[in-house]
């Protein structure tokens, strides 16, 4: 076991709580000096193989030599200009290339940000401009961002609203096909999608208009709500729910998007083609840029009516294309492959050890909750980081596994020998 923070750690951390915002949450007292594929380092020489990707965005993993090569030949061309205002090669070519390997036809456009937050923001902008309608319904347990629009939309923790009200009028949060914790004390498939039903037969008709509703924005398989999978056939029959109410459906692929789930868009498992994608933390192995792709004929508004100053900066529009090219190389299918042993054995422990309430997941974005409080999770988290695993929570008491899609069988073993080392203490 580490003797963990160490002496140098100590002092940044110091430091750290003296300048900088106490609205950043420290998981553990964790300072990194350097990364290389799996692992991190800190500043005191300790090595720890990391599950957690920089909150799934460095997928494939730290510092790629390809992605290193790339980033250093642009930023000898090119480091910033700004894209709303000029175009370039690689902006073109990467809205292209998202055009491409986004679900639906080709017949789609681009706008790129910063942020998940601000592909979620400018979605909710385009809602309202395209469809003139003033409401939008999002689901309970969802995280869509922080800045007002999107936290708005967002329902996963009170700390995330507490002081910030008023928000963004007309949301409506509706429950989450959460089927260990199903809102409606019912079980699937004989539940038949009760939560849908409640939509149209009691949101619809008492606090919410249908025809005043512009979007449904949802995760395909939520993040920090706790890596909550739906069931089969979910996303087919809201799809049909809201088509028929000529309600737009935006995908939320911000964490679980670009090859994470062993496809490309976690949409994809379950054949439904959105009319808005949004995009950010893996598309550029850790570099700052995020993408709104959606169908072109509800991307018509004026010039200037939206923009952002380094949304779309070269390095990282150069880094975007290089991760994406690594995908399609065979990373995704590895996130599939790893992530059926990881999910498997996972399960395994969950047989072993009661206080493992539910494993849950697709590719390597697999979830593990405790049916004890949030205090245990983090004895769990925090004792992982001891051995040298660095795990993060997210929900209420679950533990989000979401390493580097560059993960093999020998990570696996490692991180499963030290993680069940833990629960047996636990």
């Amino acid at each position: 076991m580490f003797k963990l923070p160490g002496q140098k750690s100590q002092e940044i951390l110091k430091r750290d709580k003296k300048y900088t915002s106490s609205s950043y949450f420290r998981e553990y007292p964790f300072v990194v000096e350097k990364g290389k594929g799996m692992y991190i380092f800190d500043v005191d020489g300790n090595k720890f193989l990391d599950f957690g990707a920089g909150f799934a965005c460095c997928s494939t993993g730290h510092c790629h030599p390809e992605i290193v090569r790339t980033i250093e030949k642009q930023a000898k061309t090119l480091i910033h200009i700004d894209g709303a205002v000029f175009s370039y090669p690689c902006f073109v070519n990467l809205a292209e290339k998202l055009v491409e390997i986004t679900p639906g036809s080709k017949s789609k456009k681009v706008f790129f940000g910063n942020s998940g937050a601000e592909a979620v923001e400018a979605a909710m902008k385009l809602v309202r401009h395209a469809t003139k309608r003033p409401r939008m319904i999002a689901f309970y347990n969802s995280f869509h961002g922080r800045t007002y629009g999107a936290m708005s939309l967002t329902a996963s923790k009170a700390v995330q609203r507490d002081g910030f009200t008023p928000l963004v009028p007309g949301i409506t949060h509706v429950p989450y096909p959460y089927c260990y914790k199903c809102s409606f004390n019912l079980s699937y498939p004989s539940c038949n999608f009760a939560c849908i039903d409640y939509i149209e037969n009691e949101i619809f008709h008492t606090t919410t208009p249908p025809d005043e509703v512009g979007a449904l924005f949802a995760e395909p398989i939520q993040g920090e709500g706790g890596y909550i999978v739906p069931p089969d056939g979910y996303f087919k029959e809201l799809k049909k729910l809201l088509d028929k109410y000529g309600i737009l459906f935006v995908d939320d692929e911000v964490q679980s998007g670009m090859g994470r789930t062993g496809k490309m868009f976690a949409i994809e498992h379950w054949g439904v083609v959105p009319d808005m994608v949004c995009i950010a933390k893996g598309i550029a192995s850790g570099m700052p840029i995020s993408a709104l792709v959606t169908r072109a004929e509800l991307m018509k508004w004026k010039s200037g009516a939206h923009a952002s100053t380094f949304g779309g900066n070269p390095v990282c529009c150069v880094a975007a294309l290089t991760t994406i090219r690594l995908l399609e190389k065979g990373l995704v299918e590895n996130a599939k492959k790893q992530g059926k042993h990881l999910l498997k054995a996972l399960k395994g422990l969950m047989s072993k050890y009661p206080i493992i309430g539910d494993v849950r997941g697709k590719g390597l974005m697999i979830g593990v909750e405790f049916v004890k409080d949030g205090e245990v999770r983090d004895k769990i988290v925090y004792q992982c980081f001891e051995k040298g695993l660095l795990l993060l929570g997210c929900g209420t008491n679950s533990i989000r596994f979401s390493p580097p899609l560059i993960l093999e069988r020998e990570h696996i073993d490692k991180a499963l020998a030290i993680f069940e080392d833990v629960l047996r203490k636990i």
